[in-house]
């Protein structure tokens, strides 16, 4: 299961959110520093209105989402990279995640400590952004070093320096290493670096109820830092999302609608996180079970249900496939086949967002 992990400043949120995203976690929201030192895990379902439907279509027993596994990483502070509060521990945990959504505290609250005395979210960017930077620098340094016998005589070795030298380059220049363009294989050689600055990310912009329907001079200016970085943003509010918890669905929809916004924030962030890591969904529909799949967008056929088994992989035949609005237009599977409508895919066919799929294979 591929994660997202949740950094930034103490105080600013991030165990709040983390909470509401994963309403058993027991991550302790309290108003201190270093409340969260261990990382807490927990996965959530991506939302997916499809598969409700298709559930409904199939008269299926069970609907089965996909999910996403969200990591609450203890708060970095300044000099982090070299230790302070207890930053190498820290950074090593934002190391193993997949992509990282980076909280932002964009509210005034007097009850609220912040670590700096006062609320500037692009000085708390860059507080992060350096540390994690000055991380990749070092590792980087250290990396080269270990290389340098090799580069003379080994090829390969030789293209990893080259690959390194351009994104020390980068980060010298205050950029991230996800700026720099490498090629395959140069990325392939650079991955087991873990660089933090190369992950993509989300800002998750967090505001105060009031705020939450169309922002204020705060979240403007972490918008304007991401469209400069291409990065995503979502605007949340991590103290209604945890009020939401123990609402039904009228009354959540209720207070939303009283808010101004359509959605939680959260539901924009688990789905703006599964974006990010290139993810995409496809469906497998029946009266047992109607159930969502995750694969990496270009996935192939027979890559897709090896997601299922990898036996599926190994004896794969073909595969029937039909598009979920064009299902949901039949009515029925047994009516979209009258009609033509479902396709039989080989071994080169590349599934689709919201593929529905059958799989036909030698075991």
């Amino acid at each position: 299961m591929l994660k997202a992990g949740i950094v930034g400043l103490p105080n600013v949120g991030k165990s709040t959110l983390f909470n509401a995203l994963v309403a058993n976690a027991k991550a302790q929201a309290a108003n201190f520093p270093f409340c969260t030192i261990e990382p807490n895990i927990g996965t959530v379902s991506v939302p997916d209105e499809r598969l409700g439907e298709l559930a409904k279509l199939s008269s299926s027993k069970e609907s089965i989402p996909t999910r996403i596994e969200f990591v609450d990483i203890a708060g970095l502070v300044k000099g982090a990279s070299q230790g302070e509060g207890l930053g190498n521990k820290f950074l090593s945990n934002i190391r193993e995640v997949d992509a990282i959504v980076h909280v932002v505290r964009c509210f005034e609250d007097d009850d609220v400590i912040h670590v700096s005395g006062s609320v500037d979210p692009i000085r708390d960017i860059e507080i992060i952004n350096l540390e994690l930077g000055l991380s990749d620098i070092s590792q980087i340094e250290k990396r080269r070093e270990r290389l340098k016998k090799q580069v003379r005589i080994n090829k390969e070795a030789k293209l990893e320096d080259e690959a390194l030298e351009k994104l020390y380059s980068a980060l010298h220049q205050g950029l991230a290493a996800r700026s720099v363009e490498l090629a395959d294989e140069e990325i392939l050689l650079i991955k087991p670096l873990g660089l933090l600055t190369r992950k993509p990310v989300i800002y998750a912009i967090n505001l105060s109820e009031d705020d939450l329907s169309s922002g204020n001079s705060f979240s403007l200016k972490v918008t304007d830092l991401a469209n400069l970085e291409c990065a995503k943003t979502v605007m949340v509010s991590a103290q209604v999302e945890s009020e939401l918890i123990d609402l039904g669905d009228i009354e959540r929809q209720d207070y939303l609608d009283g808010l101004g916004v359509k959605e939680g924030g959260l539901k924009s962030l688990i789905k703006a996180s599964y974006n990010l890591l290139g993810l995409r969904t496809y469906f497998t529909t029946g009266e047992k079970e109607s159930r969502a799949w995750t694969i990496k967008a270009g996935m192939t056929a027979p890559q897709a249900a090896g997601v299922i088994h990898t036996d599926f992989e190994r004896g794969f035949i073909r595969a029937q496939s039909i598009g979920y609005k064009k299902l949901l237009e039949a009515g029925s599977l047994g009516e979209a086949k009258n009609r033509g409508w479902v396709r039989s895919e080989g071994k080169e066919y590349v599934v689709e967002e919201g593929d529905v799929m059958e799989f036909l294979f030698n075991v």
